[in-house]
């Protein structure tokens, strides 16, 4: 008999309902009859866990959690609906030393949660299924091989020995909510008259621009005839010895897929049609991927279709820290603030959990990259033992085939900061490498996904691997070691796969409704606020020395003083920092390739380092992001004494037409100097100009020579389509600092209504910065920006849940700086 069975012509049924969760002493029951029949049962849904069972049942508090690893827990469910007869327990996760018993009998030990489980299985009707989670604790005080280091983040030490999530685990920034049960789908499946087996794809898209689609699979039944489709084409599998078929099907044609920044995600939907019967597989895309790692072999940009992408995104988390939702609508509110952002990639990083496959469908849909870091982070994983590196390599096969049709994955990588973990302990370099991520993780990358780079560690490539001048780096020159922002250009980045990690404020509907206490002062607050275990400093801090540096005023006196503007202040200061380093990144002559942002999402609410709050409302920064990675942008960058330049870039595949304008205000209002300038920018194109040359004469912009008092605050640069003059973007520089160009603007606001859809119009007869709109019913798709006079804003609102187009939009408008707030 082959290997894993096809879904193909099976019935399969997904064993979600009937559960019941029973918690008991470690070690107590070794069999489901020992299981005391007057414990308390609790309703349990599956997929889900634990933590999930006892949040709907009022008896655990995510924000109050204690810990769920100690105890044995028992999933039991009577099977009465499943008729007698073979079929397929299909067991998709099981979070993690898990005893499986059908009718008292052990059918399975499992001792990874990162694996998935087929097991034949004999149904007599009404059957009892019985999942034993076995208490996590015990293990993890099991003394294990000598570590050569221990990484201060995670604790224990022993989970270098589990392969479990160490989500949970990161205490200074992870709610220590532990991942126990079922956390994916479990099914019976009934073998059709067909029965298939190890069923193959792939995708490629070739040097020629011709997209061919690879598919093999075995049949243990005779079948007439067996027919590949990928969107209208065709081709007929050929029968090779042994009952396997192949096919090769080719689109001279094909629509390459791109991420959304860069062109259209195109997708194909994909099938096998057996003896007449269509058998849906999915969809894809074809591209090609390759790293270019530059002359020196120092570099590192990704080359999607022959073209190099500037990366910009964040890194991943999960969609709920409680019930480590794998399903569609639960991944979908968050990739899709991603995608509005302006993201073209997510980073799932070591310290997390692998995916379901609706997550990289939804990426495939929406044009998002995703690096795929294999599930090992920081730690000095065993080197000799074959338990563990059979784990690893179950668990690698079977995320790569599950993946294979998604053009979204981008990049697989070993493993996270395990070869900084050992550089920084002051180790030589070979005891950084292991067998695990030099030889099998990229050996069975290249079988199963030959067309997706592979990435041995994150951070990798410099004489440290930390270095941010070489390979890839963990930047956090700007945010956690508080260095200025022109370090951003000093350090010579070339690809951050993490960056800028920040205590981001959320907006205040969300502290309203989830952390209504007071800003910093409050214990509750600071028990939000993410931080390094046994560090002096919090994130907190951080975001504190860059609003001294941005703005001038004291932290520590502006809390105490005026704790509404501290607020303020904060939200807008880490979203400044995030657009100033960007463009340095994205300027022409930079020579980074591409940086996310550390993360994308928080766990729970609170100034956490999501750019989205737990409760999936965007936060200040997300805005800041939004505008930072439009794909047609203008920049000001500050040279010194070389002046003020300018930097249009154009990411998409067509050449455009734009018009730029700049203008120097005195006191936010009155234009000093000004420029224009028609420009015809080329498909991926760079243009850089000094201001100076669109003045037509010297203008001091950066008030770099101080001949006598500054006769500008603020220098805006726009970008207008020529063809509808609509603008595309905006750039801003504060000569003297923003604080200096603080102004009680006079903002006028107007609504529209248009197709159903709820807009508002925005002008000031001044400069009024990080202008904030506070809608209960609607939210805008810009926030936090700075507006210019001479021009008006038009922003759609969109709803948010429950809210039906007949509600007028009303709310407050206000800008930084300013005590005035403008009711709409």
């Amino acid at each position: 008999m082959q290997g894993r069975l096809a879904s193909i012509g099976a019935e399969e049924t997904l064993l979600s309902e009937g559960w019941n969760l029973v918690l008991t002493d470690a070690g107590s029951c070794a069999l489901p009859a020992d299981v005391p029949f007057a414990t308390q049962f609790i309703p349990a849904t599956v997929p889900g866990t634990v933590a999930q069972a006892l949040e709907n049942a009022g008896l655990f508090d995510r924000d109050n959690p204690y810990a769920l690893n100690a105890r044995d827990a028992w999933y039991l469910c009577r099977l009465f609906d499943a008729e007698a007869g073979d079929a397929v327990l299909r067991l998709k996760g099981l979070a993690t030393l898990c005893e499986v018993f059908l009718n008292g009998q052990k059918i399975l030990s499992s001792e990874s949660m990162f694996e998935s489980h087929d097991i034949e299985v004999t149904l007599l009707g009404g059957d009892e299924l019985a999942l034993c989670f076995r208490a996590l604790e015990p293990r993890l005080a099991e003394p294990g091989p000598r570590a050569r280091w221990r990484p201060q983040m995670i604790t224990p030490q022993g989970l270098r020995m589990i392969r479990t999530t160490l989500l949970g685990y990161m205490p200074g920034w992870c709610p220590e909510i532990h991942a126990v049960g079922p956390w994916r789908p479990i099914s019976l499946v009934r073998q059709g008259t067909v029965v298939v087996r190890d069923l193959t794809l792939r995708p490629e898209l070739a040097d020629t621009g011709e997209g061919r689609l690879y598919a093999s699979f075995f049949v243990e039944s005779e079948i007439n005839e067996a027919v590949l489709r990928c969107g209208a084409f065709e081709q007929v599998f050929a029968k090779n010895g042994g009952g396997q078929y192949v096919a090769v099907l080719k689109i001279s044609d094909v629509q390459p897929w791109w991420p959304h920044t860069h062109g259209t995600p195109f997708l194909y939907d994909v099938s096998v049609v057996i003896d007449g019967v269509a058998h849906d597989l999915g969809r894809t895309g074809f591209r090609s991927i390759s790293i270019d790692r530059g002359e020196d072999g120092e570099d590192f940009a990704l080359v999607v279709n022959g073209e190099r992408i500037f990366c910009r995104g964040a890194v991943w988390t999960t969609a709920d820290i409680v019930r480590l939702s794998g399903e569609r609508e639960r991944y979908q509110p968050w990739l899709a603030l991603a995608a509005e952002a302006g993201m073209n990639m997510v980073r799932i990083g070591g310290t997390m959990a692998y995916e379901t496959a609706d997550f990289f469908a939804l990426c495939d849909e929406l044009g998002i990259l995703v690096w795929q870091d294999f599930m090992l982070a920081n730690f000095d994983y065993p080197k000799t033992d074959k338990a563990f590196q059979a784990h690893v390599e179950t668990e690698v096969r079977q995320f790569l085939g599950e993946t294979r049709l998604s053009p979204s994955l981008a990049v697989v990588c070993g493993g996270s900061e395990m070869y900084q973990q050992a550089a920084m302990f002051g180790l030589p370099e070979r005891y950084w490498t292991s067998l695990i991520t030099e030889d099998i993780i990229p050996g069975i990358a290249s079988q199963f996904r030959v067309d997706v780079p592979y990435v041995v560690n994150s951070p990798s490539g410099g004489a440290m691997p930390f270095a941010p001048n070489a390979g890839v780096t963990h930047y956090y020159g700007v945010g956690a070691y508080m260095r200025p922002l022109d370090d951003a250009r000093r350090a010579e980045v070339r690809f951050a796969a993490e960056s800028l990690a920040f205590a981001h404020v959320p907006q205040d509907r969300t502290l309203a409704r989830h952390l209504a206490v007071p800003a910093v002062h409050s214990p509750l607050w600071k028990a939000r606020v993410p931080r390094d275990r046994a560090a002096s400093w919090d994130f907190e801090d951080v975001r504190d020395h860059y609003l001294n540096e941005l703005y001038g005023f004291a932290p520590d006196r502006l809390r105490r003083e005026d704790p509404e503007f501290y607020l303020d202040l904060s939200r807008a200061v880490t979203g400044e920092v995030v657009e100033a380093t960007y463009a340095e990144w994205r300027r022409k002559g930079s020579g980074c390739n591409g940086a996310l942002v550390w993360t994308l999402q928080d766990l729970m609410p609170g100034a956490g380092w999501g750019v989205i709050d737990s409760t999936c409302e965007p936060k200040p920064a997300w805005y800041a992001m939004r505008r930072a990675f439009r794909p047609v942008q203008v920049l000001l960058l500050d040279e010194g004494t070389n002046g003020l330049d300018v930097h249009v870039i154009n990411e998409l595949g067509i050449p455009l037409d734009l018009d730029l304008d700049v203008v120097c205000l005195r006191d936010g209002q009155q234009a000093v100097v000004s420029g224009r300038r028609e420009l015809s920018i080329a498909a991926r194109g760079k243009q850089r100009i000094a201001c100076t040359d669109l003045f037509g004469a010297f203008f001091d912009t950066t008030y770099a020579f101080r001949f006598g008092p500054p006769s500008h605050d603020v220098t805006v640069a726009r970008l207008h389509s020529r063809a509808t003059g609509a603008l595309i973007a905006e750039a801003f520089h504060f000569p003297l600092g923003r604080a200096k160009a603080f102004h009680a603007a006079d903002l006028q606001a107007s609504l529209t209504q248009q197709d159903g859809d709820w807009f508002v119009e925005i002008a000031s007869d001044r400069l009024a910065q990080s202008v904030h709109l506070e809608f209960d019913a609607y939210r805008a798709e810009d926030d936090w920006f700075h507006l210019a006079p001479g021009s008006t804003r038009r922003l759609r609102l969109f709803s948010r849940d429950g809210v039906t187009s007949d509600v007028v939009p009303s709310g407050q408008i206000k800008a930084l700086g300013s005590r005035r707030i403008f009711e709409i």
